[in-house]
């Protein structure tokens, strides 16, 4: 365009130099002095106007820029929205990972064994095992010894190996007696003293089977009963205890 305007000031300025030139004879009242002034006056206005519209075509080219500029800057403004709208997300989601994986890591701590220790020995017992097992304690404790006698002998059949065992059948032998199952509480009883003779509950369950034998009015097999924990636990509280009933027995 700056071109396009300089080829037309050109032509212009070269259209009236030789218009001035070639003016008819009868037009001699301007000597050379007026004729040069009046050439370089219209030289002087073709030159602001040219600078004119230069200036023009500069301003136009300026506020396409700006225009250009103006809408690269909507876009960067855009582009940043949107990053920033991303930076969010991948925020978001790695705190929702990392909280996924806390509570995943929470709940696996929770399923693994755990080591207790139980009359003097250590063992490692799952969540579920010790829930199950606590439950049916807390029912035994509360005196509601037929839902005792269930829970335990579920415990005892789905843990036959659990620490807690021994223990589960001394306190499902004594809901037993407590429902007056007394063919269930020896058996239950004399389980424990096969499985588990170095049971701290062995003499005590030896103790019980007697009591058993005597609710059902067989002394005889309480005496003999009295007699074999005096043998094999002379040592234990409950061998004392046996003492004296023998003697009640007689």
């Amino acid at each position: 365009m700056e071109r396009f305007f300089s080829f037309l000031i050109h032509i212009l300025s070269a259209a009236l130099s030789s218009a001035l030139l070639f003016t008819p004879a009868h037009a001699g009242i301007f000597d050379d002095e007026e004729a040069r002034k009046a050439i370089l006056d219209l030289r002087a206005k073709v030159s602001v106007l040219s600078e004119q519209l230069v200036t023009k075509a500069d301003k136009a080219v300026i506020l396409g820029q700006l225009n250009q500029s103006n809408s690269l800057q909507e876009e960067i403004a855009k582009l940043r929205g949107q990053i920033e709208v991303l930076s969010n997300e991948v925020s978001d989601s790695q705190r929702r990972q990392k909280d996924f994986y806390i509570d995943l890591d929470s709940r696996l701590r929770k399923l693994e064994p755990q080591k207790i220790l139980v009359d003097g020995k250590e063992a490692q017992v799952s969540q579920s095992e010790q829930k199950s097992y606590d439950t049916a304690i807390v029912l035994f404790q509360s005196g509601d010894y037929v839902g005792a006698a269930n829970a335990l002998s579920i415990f005892i059949r789905t843990y036959p190996r659990s620490i807690h065992v021994p223990n589960a059948q001394y306190s499902l032998g004594i809901a037993n007696y407590a429902n007056k199952d007394y063919k269930n509480a020896v058996a239950v009883f004399q389980s424990l003293i096969k499985d588990h003779p170095e049971s701290a509950k062995a003499p005590d369950a030896m103790l019980n089977i007697a009591s058993c034998y005597s609710e059902q009015k067989q002394n005889w097999a309480a005496k003999k009963i009295l007699l074999r924990l005096r043998a094999e636990y002379p040592d234990s509280t409950a061998a004392k205890t046996a003492i004296d009933r023998l003697n009640l027995l007689k």
